[in-house]
């Protein structure tokens, strides 16, 4: 028996050294890729003449192609394998957030936002997949959490990055949003080529692992899987899938799509507006890179306590609902903050308790969706919730607009993450079994 956990523990730690550092640099990139419109959007507006509802409009729009392909790239994903088709979503991503440094005008803009959806289609519900194929799902929220955790880091990375990059205007008689566009772009492309040199398919195709520690590895996964089975078969009645027909229409997926939606409009109406909020408060572009470091620092190191509070707990869906819920208040306390520095701390909390609740509520889905369905399941509710990437920029900056202000889209943010808080709550019986994992156990992985 401890022959047998030290075979274990060993495989799992060689997974954690090889797998997580790496997916966490291809997710920095990708997520700055994503957002960094929000920071181009600083000098880019006024040289191509975008009114605020535009840029809410482009800034969005990513999301709607998103949406379109992420079903059918997850299910490509599951029968050609991780390594190719995450190669091949890294190196178009790559090229064409590149090219969105020559766009001249809001159709041009509106067409490179989509088509960049499109090509990233599939990389998060993809990762979240491929984690499952490597740690047991008693202790997928830790490793969700490390994976995702990338997300505040590039953007408190990219942040004074990308101020710095803004400066460059002029060099080659490009400007400086075109110059980040290029310099944040292209290095997807090479990491694609990293991922089919580095990134095994599964466990069975790990060169640097044994075949003992293969054989622990999917033992311990059948045995997580068969616990989990029984207690979802326990307090839903149609306890868990493997057909990707049936998840697609079970309670369960349409409600966590509804979560992640409301999680995703706060996430993206806060972080793709945030750097022009801040600007709005009297900051230069330097001073805004640097005050952003602070919310995403911060949201990083929710997400990692979080996560392994989560595990170590064996429960999921209150540590989802209490970060909404301060999610919520801190942006509802942004709008009313006396000072410029009381307001950039409730934003803070906001961000960290939206980032916060990602790690264990990706955990929940793989506890009732097994196979083909994980992959479809997995993949409607990011594609869905994703959807919040658009409504959230573009419910903004169309308040902006007609109000001048942002307080008001603010306070409608606040609303609906409030209620993907709610809602996790009301549905917590058929979405939360407790997970039988002990801290003992959990520190061996």
């Amino acid at each position: 028996m401890a022959e047998r956990q030290t075979v274990e523990a060993r495989a799992f730690a060689k997974a954690v050294r090889r797998l997580i550092p790496l997916m966490m640099v291809l997710y920095v990139v990708s997520f700055l890729d994503r957002v960094n419109v929000g920071f181009a959007a600083l000098t880019m507006n006024a040289d191509l003449g975008f009114s605020p509802e535009v840029y809410g409009w482009g800034a969005g729009i990513f999301f709607l192609g998103y949406f379109l392909f992420e079903v059918p790239s997850n299910l490509v994903m599951q029968k050609v394998g991780a390594r190719l088709w995450i190669c091949r979503i890294m190196v178009t991503w790559g090229l064409i957030s590149a090219a969105t440094a020559f766009v001249t005008g809001a159709t041009g803009f509106f067409i490179a936002r989509f088509l960049l959806g499109a090509a990233e289609a599939g990389f998060l519900p993809g990762m979240i997949l491929y984690l499952g194929y490597w740690f047991p799902l008693s202790v997928r929220a830790r490793y969700v959490a490390l994976f995702m955790a990338a997300v505040p880091i590039s953007s408190a990375l990219g942040a004074p990055l990308s101020a710095w990059i803004l400066d460059t205007h002029g060099l080659l008689g490009l400007a400086g949003w075109q110059w980040l566009f290029i310099i944040e772009g292209l290095p997807a492309v090479a990491l694609g080529l990293v991922v089919l040199a580095m990134l095994p398919d599964g466990p069975e195709n790990a060169r640097w692992l044994t075949a003992e520690e293969k054989a622990a590895i999917a033992a311990r996964l059948e045995a997580d899987h068969l616990s989990l089975d029984a207690a979802h078969q326990a307090a839903h009645p149609a306890g868990t899938h493997e057909s990707w027909l049936p998840a697609l229409k079970d309670t369960r997926v349409v409600v966590l799509c509804l979560v992640y939606l409301g999680l995703v409009v706060g996430l993206y109406g806060i972080g793709l507006w945030l750097p022009q909020i801040v600007r709005a408060m009297g900051y230069s572009t330097h001073e805004v890179g640097l005050i952003l470091i602070i919310p995403y620092a911060l949201s990083a190191l929710a997400m990692l306590a979080v996560g392994q509070h989560s595990d170590r707990r064996g429960e999921r869906v209150l540590h989802v609902a209490v970060p909404a819920i301060a999610a919520a208040a801190g942006l509802a306390a942004s709008v009313v903050a006396p000072t410029h520095m009381a307001a950039i701390a409730a934003i803070s909390l906001a961000s960290m308790g939206i980032y916060a609740a990602l790690g264990p509520f990706w955990s929940v889905p793989p506890q009732f969706l097994r196979g083909t369905a994980a992959a479809a399941g997995i993949a409607l509710i990011n594609s869905v919730g994703n959807l919040g990437g658009f409504a959230g920029p573009y419910l903004v900056g169309f308040v902006r607009e007609a109000t001048g202000r942002f307080d008001v889209g603010f306070m409608a943010l606040a609303a609906i993450v409030l209620a993907a808080g709610v809602l996790v709550l009301v549905f917590r019986a058929q979405l939360g079994p407790s997970l039988q994992c002990n801290e003992a156990e959990a520190r061996k992985i």
